[in-house]
């Protein structure tokens, strides 16, 4: 991917009334990125905020909160009518990983939402006693109901007086105002301007960033460009979200010359591992009920066309089940998200999104709201549709209570990915493996590498395929730089970005979680108010005293590994140790935690699958020539394989021996396998695989002790 400098824009004011019958608003296209003016031109009477932030999005509002804690002024502009985001549209079941790293101002408001449901007032359609996710005893709640959410959030801001701008969107003509490198104002389409020292763009798009000049990606890099490996097109690890069975992918089965049905795209996948532009699916996160007193039942949307799930129809006759994953909030409601090989998300009709304007991404809310409400609406009543399918979509409909400005609708759809800032130091995943040191941490993330499908195509087989969905579990927490958060200093020395963070692809896919939004945004907002004391650009922040700042905010800056689990860093450990986050991979290797006493944050395991395809290298660095026992980390247990093949290139050659992986291992999760002579001027190199083994393979750690 190349770098891009101008684009799309902020999403639309998301209150609908009617989504069917959306306004569509007269746009004038972009004809720079911002414009450079004399600041005199600004109105005198114009106040001058401490920091002005663009975007009420979870992290937009802990930046809000934060700037004015610090005694600093703000405001907060937010083009729909609602605070919060996915946070409180419709996002109830908090991705969060190990909840351990989620600190500060983010678990102050999951403390608050379970203060609020510890309130007998606050169950109304259940008891609490009813609700598995509910513990009386723990001091937060990671499941919650939308108008929750945002009514913690507006009370929060209302503590300490925040100013909320509803309804203004950027002007993407000459919205941004600057004076050489710094921002000096925004300016709105009703032409209203804000001025202010320092600027945060907390919105999902990034159009503030853009308009700034700004350098930024939309798409997936190839895995070359930062070493990595799920980045770029993923048609062999797109496992997850997939056809399970063939389903034919044309309008006439088996006659390509119909054409292919909706949501299909002619042509192949593009190159295993290369760069491309198409962005992940997005959907609306829905909050269902089952509950039939505060039901809105399913209804035929404006456009509505059955042949749109044709491909669903195909593959739930097949035996599989289409549906999505109703997860289940307080007061019978859900947080219903994607699921299956044909399912919720909108597969390739969001790709002009990032970058397109507001009657652009209004056209495409509109067709993703048609798209996800058609589909219910069929799978609940076409006659064709299994009994058993119809039975299940029947039982939901929209909870009546939330969205009621919106018809129960969510105001925000799931913008998972759009715009990524390029700054100088780019988040990859060799950071969220722990590969590499990352400099400078601000708060940490946890989750998977999470990657929604990115396309649907025709294979050789001449079979429906879905592509991109990669699901990739870092290992455990690990630290995001404050670099991230600003841009390349030659472009602009007074913005930062806590949501469109300079990222890979696969890295944002784990950075994109809520809690990771509330914490990158008040971190990015401490750092605003430390360089205006300072009277620094945001890129000279001193990190010691912006650490010290965060750290007394009870942000998680470091995360130990689990108690009880692995509390060994390789680090500590005498002798040569290279863990396998450092190692390299052929084939497809799974991290695990589940079982104790693991080396660094995981393990590696084969799924006692794809024999013959796996293995893992191990390269040690030896400083003097002699002999070492080389010894293999792994957990041992009784589906283990009993015959491991290791490869050792020594200094007299390739030695083989063969492990016994049912065996406990020894000191500090060690096993020997040999005592053999290395030398400088011969890499030592260990290599483990799965060919012909009889049981799980377990690849955690190597270590080489000198005699």
């Amino acid at each position: 991917m190349g770098t891009r400098k101008q684009g799309g824009c902020r999403t639309l004011p998301t209150r609908w009334m009617d989504v069917t019958a959306l306004r569509m608003r007269n746009f004038i296209p972009v004809l720079c990125l911002s414009v450079l003016v004399n600041p005199l031109l600004i109105r005198a009477a114009d106040p001058v905020y401490d920091v002005v932030i663009y975007g009420g999005t979870s992290a937009g509002v802990t930046a809000a909160i934060e700037t004015l804690r610090t005694g600093r002024t703000a405001i907060l502009i937010e083009p729909s009518q609602h605070v919060g985001g996915l946070t409180s549209g419709g996002l109830g079941m908090t991705d969060s990983g190990d909840n351990r790293a989620i600190g500060g101002m983010a678990r102050e408001f999951y403390q608050r939402t379970k203060r609020h449901y510890d309130q007998p007032s606050a169950w109304r359609q259940e008891k609490p006693e009813a609700y598995s996710h509910y513990k009386k005893a723990e001091d937060a709640i990671w499941r919650f109901e939308p108008a929750v959410a945002e009514k913690i959030l507006r009370e929060m801001l209302a503590e300490v007086k925040a100013t909320v701008i509803y309804g203004e969107r950027l002007d993407l003509r000459a919205g941004v105002i600057k004076q050489g490198l710094e921002i000096k104002s925004i300016k709105m389409e009703s032409g209203k301007t804000y001025a202010g020292k320092r600027f945060i763009d907390a919105s999902y798009e990034g159009d503030l960033m853009a308009k700034a000049g700004v350098s930024y990606t939309v798409g997936r890099e190839a895995n070359a460009q930062y070493g990595e490996m799920y980045n770029g097109v993923q048609t062999k690890n797109s496992h997850s979200h997939q056809f399970t069975m063939p389903v034919d992918p044309y309008v006439k089965p088996g006659d390509p010359k119909s054409g292919l049905l909706p949501g299909i795209h002619a042509g192949p996948p593009g190159t295993e591992g290369g760069a491309d532009k198409l962005v992940q699916a997005y959907c609306f996160r829905l909050c269902m009920t089952d509950d039939v007193a505060n039901m809105i039942p399913w209804s035929k949307p404006e456009g509505y066309d059955p042949l749109r799930y044709e491909l669903g129809l195909r593959y739930a006759v097949g035996g599989n089940k289409i549906w999505m994953k109703p997860d289940f909030m307080p007061n019978r409601k859900t947080d219903t998200n994607n699921n299956g090989g044909f399912s919720m998300d909108n597969i390739g009709m969001n790709y002009d999104y990032p970058d397109g304007d507001y009657a652009t991404r209004e056209k495409i809310l509109r067709e993703h709201y048609q798209y996800q409400m058609g589909l219910c609406y069929f799978f609940a009543n076409d006659p064709r549709v299994p009994a058993q399918v119809r039975k299940e979509f029947s039982r939901f409909g929209l909870a009546k209570d939330e969205f009621t400005d919106n018809k129960g609708w969510p105001h925000q759809i799931y913008v998972r990915e759009a715009r990524r800032m390029i700054g100088g130091y780019v988040h990859s995943e060799l950071d969220c493996r722990r590969q590499r040191a990352t400099p400078a941490s601000v708060g940490m993330g946890s989750y998977n590498m999470d990657s929604h499908n990115c396309q649907r195509y025709v294979d050789a087989d001449g079979l429906a395929r879905n592509e991109g969905d990669v699901q990739k579990f870092p290992g455990g927490a690990y630290p995001i730089s404050y670099q991230c958060l600003v841009p390349k200093a030659m472009e602009c020395t007074n913005l930062l970005v806590p949501v469109c963070v300079s990222s890979s692809h696969i890295a944002y896919g784990s950075i994109r979680m809520e809690p990771v939004f509330m914490v990158l945004g008040q971190s990015a907002a401490a750092a605003a108010c430390l360089s205006l004391e300072a009277g620094t650009t945001v890129q000279a922040v001193n990190y010691d005293q912006l650490k010290a700042k965060l750290l007394k905010a009870n942000q998680v800056l470091e995360l130990a590994p689990k108690a009880g689990i692995s509390s060994i860093d390789p680090k500590s450990l005498k002798g040569i140790v290279v863990d396998d986050a450092a190692a390299k991979r052929v084939g497809e290797w799974t991290e695990g935690t589940a079982t104790k006493g693991y080396i660094g944050q995981s393990y590696l395991h084969d799924g006692d699958a794809g024999k013959g395809t796996k293995q893992v290298s191990f390269t040690l660095p030896i400083a003097k020539a002699g002999t070492y026992t080389v010894e293999v980390a792994y957990t041992a247990l009784a589906n283990r394989a009993a015959n491991v093949p290791v490869k050792i290139a020594t200094s007299e050659g390739v030695r083989s021996v063969v492990l016994n992986q049912k065996s406990p291992t020894t000191h500090e999760g060690f096993f020997p396998v040999g005592k053999f002579s290395f030398s400088p001027a011969q890499p030592a190199t260990v290599t483990i695989s799965n060919e012909g083994t009889d049981g799980h393979v377990i690849v955690d750690a190597v270590r080489l002790l000198a005699d």
